[in-house]
């Protein structure tokens, strides 16, 4: 038996043992080392997805850990490999598949979501999701990979280019990350943020933050860019606030890149679209080569992992620190630890 987290209905997860599924063919049993705890991670809890999981359901999508044992055909992986898992499993015949897409498969299962995910002490998943871990890649700062692809792809989807003026609006995990990858890509970036906290880390990361309560954002826009506004902004708040200052703060054929989940309409301001000839482009999940280029990023220190994590929990306690990441901004990526054997971990 192997011990897993699960969610069972809203605001109530629990741990349990559950009997481990052998390998079949294509298929790879992961032992999960590190799992991080992200926002769409927080939506599940709260009942918000509930029609599209099926309780009890293993969550996480995040996550490092090493190969235990392959399912027949599969070559290319050993036990003792390290590796994540970009967690998208496509049909490869919808449309969007047809169309080189398949990341957006119109039928897409998200792993951790759609079927079972990596919160739990062994993991089988098709080998095709495997990506390979540098080996001097420590395996705490590995389960960030998953959420640096994502900033990656956000960033490649904005066309960010070296020079360019850009503002994060959102300055949690994700938003960081952005910020950290389009700096890496040559751009001169400032974080819109609420949290003195998270200001701080990202301070700490050698980000200029701004407190929208606190100071006059387009006055400082303004004397940022000399009045041309910036080239690129990421929405990544979720809030309807945010999305009127991603707005606001984009110059002339500005690009505002949407990147958080936003589960209601909002309103916009389309004038000031017309008027500057701004585009909006949507940004979700990634595709295998934003997973290698994050992987490389964190490894090399580009993306300092290690900064962004503000504790790690082991898996029988997985279910406070969901209550931790809600109740406040004063902390940035918990990891669940899934390396504990005295809890009914499979030999």
């Amino acid at each position: 038996m192997t011990l897993a987290v699960r969610y069972t209905a809203a605001r109530t997860l629990e741990t349990a043992l559950v009997e481990p599924s052998a390998p079949g063919p294509g298929e790879v049993e992961v032992a999960p080392a590190y799992v991080g705890i992200c926002g769409t991670d927080l939506h599940i809890f709260h009942g918000d997805m509930d029609t599209r999981v099926d309780a009890p359901a293993v969550l996480g999508h995040e996550m490092s850990g090493r190969v235990v044992r392959v399912g027949p055909g599969v070559e290319g992986w050993a036990p003792g490999d390290a590796v994540t898992v970009m967690p998208l499993r496509w049909d490869g015949a919808c449309p969007a598949c047809r169309a080189g897409h398949q990341h957006v498969c119109q039928h897409l299962d998200f792993i951790g979501i759609d079927s079972p995910g990596a919160m739990q002490q062994r993991w089988t998943v098709p080998a095709a999701t495997l990506v390979r871990l540098p080996p001097s890649l420590s395996l705490d700062r590995a389960a960030l990979v998953e959420p640096t692809a994502v900033a990656v792809h956000d960033v490649g989807r904005a066309g960010v280019r070296d020079g360019e003026k850009v503002v994060v609006v959102g300055g949690g995990p994700v938003g960081v990350l952005i910020a950290l990858v389009a700096r890496a890509a040559g751009a001169d970036v400032r974080v819109v943020e609420l949290s003195a906290h998270r200001r701080l880390i990202a301070a700490k990361l050698g980000l200029v933050g701004w407190d929208p309560a606190a100071v006059h954002v387009p006055d400082l826009l303004r004397e940022w860019t000399g009045d041309a506004g910036a080239d690129v902004a990421f929405e990544v708040s979720g809030a309807a606030g945010g999305v009127d200052t991603a707005v606001e703060v984009l110059g002339v054929r500005g690009r505002l890149c949407l990147v958080a989940i936003h589960p209601r309409p909002r309103e916009v301001d389309l004038h000031r679209f017309f008027w500057r000839e701004l585009t909006l482009v949507g940004a979700r999940l990634y595709d295998r080569s934003d997973f290698e280029k994050a992987a490389e990023l964190v490894a090399d220190g580009t993306v300092p992992a290690d900064r962004l994590i503000s504790k790690v929990v082991p898996l029988a306690e997985a279910p406070s620190a969901f209550a931790a990441l809600e109740s406040g901004t004063d902390v940035m990526k918990i990891l669940v630890d899934c390396t504990d054997d005295t809890q009914g971990a499979a030999a």
